[in-house]
């Protein structure tokens, strides 16, 4: 058995499969997009600022990391003052980052957590050995794999190209659609 966690913009899937079929799996609604709305919510509560979507995301990808980094990066912010509505920059540090999206990780690492739970121990085994495939875009947020390894204590791995495999792998799918009918139509 693998287990794949496909971190997406809106969605994790957390997924166990075997003989050619998905035996637990679960979503949560929980991605990139609330890392960057928790991004933005801890920037409003700390410096009365708003920022946009557009520049809560670049924070994420400029500075984000899921664990503290040996050497501390900072960013300059812009965005519109709360009180008086007029534009403001102020400079965040990854740690403030990492600080502020923690909770949205911890999400993350319950879902995978719960399907552990329900993954047959047989299989289980299998995922301790083989370790956790990560793909989607938010699988390359900075040290989310270290994270991931050190909470569930399974070697966990960033697929290649993670973005676009999950269609490639659907598009082979498709190609081969007779070899995989039985498991579509069995679910």
């Amino acid at each position: 058995g693998n287990m794949v966690v496909n971190i997406g913009g809106g969605t994790t899937e957390v997924a166990v499969i075997a003989l050619g079929g998905i035996v637990v799996h679960n979503t949560l609604r929980v991605a990139g997009n609330k890392i960057d709305e928790a991004l933005a919510s801890y920037i409003r509560k700390k410096y009365s600022l708003v920022v946009g979507d557009q520049m809560a995301e670049e924070i994420k990808i400029k500075i984000g990391s899921a664990l503290s980094l040996e050497k501390e990066m900072k960013i300059e912010i812009k965005g519109r003052d709360i009180a008086g509505g007029l534009p403001r920059t102020v400079e965040i540090s990854s740690t403030q980052a990492t600080e502020a999206i923690k909770p949205v990780l911890s999400a993350i690492i319950l879902a995978i957590k719960k399907v552990f739970e329900d993954t047959p121990p047989e299989l289980a085994a299998d995922i301790i050995d083989k370790g956790i495939m990560m793909t989607g875009g938010t699988s390359l947020l900075r040290n989310f794999d270290q994270l991931l390894t050190q909470a569930l204590g399974v070697p966990c791995y960033v697929a290649d190209n993670p973005i676009e495999c999950v269609v490639q792998g659907t598009g082979i799918a498709i190609e081969n659609l007779e070899d995989y009918k039985r498991n579509v139509t069995q679910r």
